[in-house]
Parts: C-alpha cells; sequence; structure tokens
C-alpha cells in the first residue's frame, strides 16, 4: 500500500511569508532609492507614450467590451481611457513593455521591474478617485514610488539566484508576484489575505518564454507583462474577498511549484528585501533594445564614426567578433530569417548590424520598412558571437554586474580596426551622472510625442522635482496624462 499522505494543512512557506513581512513592515527610507524611483517612473512611462505611436501596440488598448467607462475608474496615461484597474493595468503594462525601452534587471534571471508599474499606477489612481468622491484622502505620489521600489526589490531579489528561463519559464512571473504583493499591500488585505493572494499568484500557470526565442518570436513578448501585472491585480482583489489561499504552494510534495515547475529545487536568495534593487536598476537610455546588447549596439556607434573617418563602408568589411557574455548568447544570439519587430529587437546581430549601417539605432528601425535593406542580412552573416568567460564572470558579480560586449572588425584588404569594449551602458549606477541627464531629455521627447507645450510643461513641473511629486495626489499626476 501507498504510504498515507497527510491532510494536515501546513503553515504558509518562508518564502511567502518573507515576502509579505517585507511588504508590510519595511520603511523605504533611501533617498538614493526614491529618487531612482522618481526617474524610473517618468522612464517608463515616456515609453508608454512612444509605444501609443505605433498601431501594434494601440489595436490591444481600451476596454475589454468597447465604449465602457468606469466610473471613478484608473486613468490610462496618454488616452483618454477610464477603466476598471484589472483592465487599466493590462493597458499601462502593454504600453510601458511595447518598445523594450523600460528598465532592467539582469542576473540569473532577467526582467524588467517598472513593468509592475501597470498595476501599481492602476490600482492607486482606482483607490485614490473613489476616495475623492466620498470625500477622504487619496494615494500620493510617495505612495507610488515606495511600492516600485518594492516591487522592484521583490523581483529583483528572486532574480538573483533563480533562472526560472532555464526552466522554461518566463520572468513576467516575477511581475506578477511582485505585483501581487505590493497591490494587495494598496488595497488594504490583511496580513493572511496578503499570503493567500501571493500564493495565488504561484498557483497560477505561467508564461512560456517561447515567444522569445526562435522560432516562435513574437508580439506577446511585448504584452506579457501587462498580462501579469493585471493578473495580479485580480488576484489581490480575489483574495481580498476572503478567498482562501494554499500556504505550501512552493513546497507541497509532488504538487507544489518547486516539484512540478523547478526541477525539484528550491529558491536560493543571496540578500534580504530592502531597497538594492531600485538603487541598482539598469536603464535603457539610448537604445530600445535587449539589453544584454546595450553594451554592443553602443560599440557599434563608435565603430560607425571609425568607418567614416577611415573612408570605408560596411561593404568592405569581412568579419565582425563580437565578444561578449554567456547570457547574451543563450538569448540573443540568433541566425537566419527574423520575422517580425519583436524578432529583430532580439537579435544582437540585428542590433549590431543597423548602427554601423546607419550610426542609429531607434524603434522605427525594426519596422520592415528598415528591416528590407539587404545590408542588415549580409552584415549580419559576417558576425560571430564568442563567449569571453571574464565577462560572464563581471555580468554575475554583485560587485560589477556589468554587462561587457567587445566588437572586432576586420575587412577584406586585411586590416583591422583595434577592438572596441564596452563594460557599462549608459544606463548602469556606475554612469549615472551621464546617464540621469540623457535619461531627462529621453522624457521631455516622449512627452512632446502626445502633448501640446503646455500640457508637457506641466508634467515636467512635478515630474522633475522629487519633493512636489511626491507630495501630489495620484489621481491628480494621473489626470496631466489625460488626452
Amino acid at each position: 500500500m501507498s504510504a498515507p499522505i497527510s491532510n494536515v494543512r501546513p503553515d504558509p512557506d518562508k518564502v511567502l511569508i518573507d515576502i509579505v513581512d517585507y511588504v508590510v513592515d519595511f520603511d523605504v527610507d533611501s533617498k538614493l532609492a526614491l529618487d531612482t524611483a522618481r526617474n524610473c517612473l517618468i522612464d517608463t512611462l515616456g515609453c508608454g507614450l512612444e509605444a501609443l505611436s505605433y498601431p501594434a501596440c494601440t489595436k490591444l488598448l481600451g476596454p475589454i467590451v468597447p465604449g465602457t467607462i468606469v466610473p471613478n475608474g484608473a486613468k490610462v496615461p496618454g488616452t483618454s481611457f477610464q477603466l476598471d484597474p484589472v483592465q487599466a493595468a493590462f493597458n499601462i503594462g502593454a504600453m510601458i513593455r511595447w518598445l523594450d525601452f523600460n528598465d532592467t534587471w539582469l542576473a540569473a534571471e532577467w526582467g524588467h521591474p517598472s513593468d509592475n508599474l501597470g498595476g501599481i499606477l492602476a490600482t492607486a489612481d482606482w483607490l485614490s478617485r473613489n476616495a475623492v468622491a466620498v470625500g477622504k484622502k487619496p494615494l500620493t505620489m510617495k505612495d507610488v514610488l515606495i511600492a516600485m521600489v518594492k516591487a522592484h526589490e521583490i523581483q529583483g531579489c528572486i532574480a538573483l539566484e533563480n533562472s526560472f528561463n532555464k526552466v522554461g519559464l518566463d520572468h513576467v512571473l516575477l511581475v506578477k508576484l511582485a505585483s501581487t504583493a505590493v497591490v494587495g499591500q494598496m488595497i488594504g488585505l490583511t496580513r493572511d489575505e496578503l499570503i493567500n493572494a501571493v500564493s495565488l499568484a504561484f498557483v497560477d500557470g505561467h508564461a512560456l518564454r517561447t515567444y522569445r526565442h526562435a522560432p516562435n518570436t513574437g508580439s506577446r513578448k511585448s504584452w506579457a507583462a501587462g498580462d501579469a501585472t493585471s493578473r495580479a491585480v485580480r488576484l489581490a482583489l480575489i483574495a481580498k474577498t476572503g478567498e482562501m489561499g494554499y500556504p505550501s504552494v512552493l513546497t507541497a510534495k509532488t504538487w507544489g511549484f518547486y516539484d512540478v515547475l523547478f526541477k525539484g529545487n528550491e529558491f536560493k536568495f543571496q540578500r534580504p528585501y530592502g531597497s538594492y534593487v531600485m538603487e541598482n536598476v539598469l536603464f535603457k537610455i539610448s537604445f530600445p533594445a535587449e539589453f544584454h546588447s546595450q553594451t554592443a549596439v553602443e560599440a557599434a556607434m563608435t565603430l560607425h564614426g571609425r568607418l567614416a573617418q577611415a573612408g570605408k563602408t560596411v561593404e568592405d568589411i569581412r568579419k565582425i567578433t563580437i565578444r561578449t557574455h554567456e547570457a547574451a548568447i543563450r538569448i540573443i544570439d540568433k541566425k537566419g530569417p527574423l520575422d517580425n519587430p519583436a524578432d529583430r529587437d532580439h537579435c544582437i546581430q540585428y542590433m549590431v548590424a543597423v548602427p554601423l549601417i546607419f550610426g542609429r539605432l531607434t524603434a522605427a528601425d525594426y519596422e520592415d520598412s528598415v528591416a528590407q535593406d539587404p545590408r542588415i542580412d549580409v552584415l549580419r552573416a559576417k558576425m560571430e558571437c564568442v563567449e569571453d568567460p571574464q565577462f560572464t564572470r563581471d555580468y554575475f558579480d554583485p560587485e560589477k554586474r556589468s554587462i561587457a560586449n567587445a566588437l572586432t572588425v576586420e575587412f577584406n584588404d586585411g586590416s583591422t580596426f583595434d577592438e572596441v569594449v564596452v563594460e557599462y551602458p549608459i544606463g548602469h549606477k556606475r554612469r549615472r551622472a551621464d546617464g540621469i541627464p540623457l535619461l531627462v531629455e529621453k522624457f521631455r521627447t516622449n512627452l512632446a510625442r502626445r502633448f501640446p507645450t503646455k500640457q508637457q510643461q506641466a508634467i515636467l513641473a512635478v515630474s522633475l522635482h522629487q519633493a512636489k511629486l511626491e507630495a501630489m495626489p495620484v489621481n491628480e499626476y494621473v489626470d496631466l496624462y489625460v488626452i
């Protein structure tokens, strides 16, 4: 006979408890974290505004039933939509991730912690509008910044030592988890309800990474985070009803997350939750490109200038060697045809070829009109990626966290250019002094895509001033972005 299985309900898994205790009890008092969160907020919203120029994105936005307006609902920046918080979270989350231009976190797992803003901002705006409607105080933007710090921390700290991509799961699992925790706290869940909500996030089915990789790379990778953060809002609201949770969702033998989806391994942790991730987050400032390629694109821009100075063209190139780190080879080293923009912005060869030819890399350069230039595929075929073990070690080193790439160009006449090495991209913490002014200019550019001058100035007057932003009611800040 088989051994009896105990039906005694266990205490909640420690991972659940640690997340909930952090969300409920930790005071975010780091000035660096809050300052960085403000920069992260404006950069993330700016990325969403740029995405509104792309019909492939906007076709997914709005209410599920056309024409629906939710009284006191959350508003979607850059649009006239006012939606329930679940659908608003999808809208905002899809916008900000569409062009692969918002922040990044790289470790054993990678991802984009600002994806959580979809759920955070939608929930905070919805709560604030309903509070004002009954004469209560709304949340302030400082509440949003604190929630961002905590969501970044949950997603990023779990990512440091635990690779979901190696078991085929997409990193948006961590967006759903982090958003559930912080949104649950925002809507007033008790500690037990919050544990239930976080457990529900783990019980869910989880997205496969297949939409990020050959031969299936496609546009779902651009709305997967919106899907995840909106699902988080839904789960938090379900827990608010008193719906039960599943305390050993991770550790249950046979049926738990570890045994079913993580090859029986438990999560490992490098550090306790605090404000480390927001303080060290990577910004995509110059190029809308998968982050493992950012330094390669910088190097390619340098080489573009050298070609002009030397009187050479890309037709004179015989071979390009890309010395890189293991994660880049695993994710974006791609040969063969590229079928769509989502395919191209995850191909390091494409992201190097475009700046070598044109001296630029913009979101529009992934579209068919540019991709049909025959020089791009000819140049891609001449590229070879090789792993540098030291680059890989420095990528994982918590004191360095580099994302190094190096390019060597060889010409048909036998000559070469000296190798161009870039270890830290412009959005790295080590280059904040250079990066933040460019980040602000990126925000100004994105505001100008959508709003008249007076509205741009009103947004900037608050957004670039830490104290003014923190004190402003969420609903009033979001109203600044309404079309």
